[in-house]
């Protein structure tokens, strides 16, 4: 049964921001000689791997809500500098916009069952411009607020 993860995107103020990132980061792996893909460190291993690795996807809450998913790959065991275990989230290249969901911070990551996750937005969406002649509705923050309200 697939479950996904659902974490606080730190530092990072837009999608935008987190493709710069992980951009920069993929570089100086390969700089490095290191295969250039997204690897997010965790302190844990999800103890529930079976179901994460069977189809999941970290979704990062930015700004106070999900934007945006990355599917996950494996899970690699790393080690800090001080011999400490760590687990390596290794995340697909893409980024996909979800329909905005409101969440509340909290600390590391949380399980999210598949049938609790926002949708993808369609694929015109994906690009993340908001055109207000397309009659696609109102835009997405505003959308996710009238959600949360029960009006939409």
């Amino acid at each position: 049964m697939t479950v996904h993860i659902v974490k606080l995107c730190v530092g990072i103020d837009s999608i935008e921001h987190l493709t710069r990132f992980q951009e920069g980061r993929r570089a100086q792996f390969e700089a490095l000689g290191l295969p250039a893909e997204n690897v997010h460190r965790t302190r844990h291993r999800p103890r529930r791997d079976g179901d994460v690795l069977d189809g999941g996807s970290l979704y990062w809450i930015i700004k106070g809500f999900i934007r945006v998913r990355q599917t996950i790959i494996r899970l690699d065991h790393l080690h800090d500098d001080d011999g400490g275990k760590r687990c390596g989230l290794v995340l697909g290249p893409d980024l996909v916009r979800t329909e905005l969901r409101a969440r509340r911070p909290h600390q590391g990551w949380r399980y999210f069952e598949a049938k609790d996750a926002p949708p993808d937005l369609p694929a015109h969406m994906q690009a993340g411009e908001w055109n207000p002649d397309s009659h696609d509705g109102p835009p997405p923050e505003m959308a996710a607020e009238l959600r949360a309200l029960g009006l939409l």
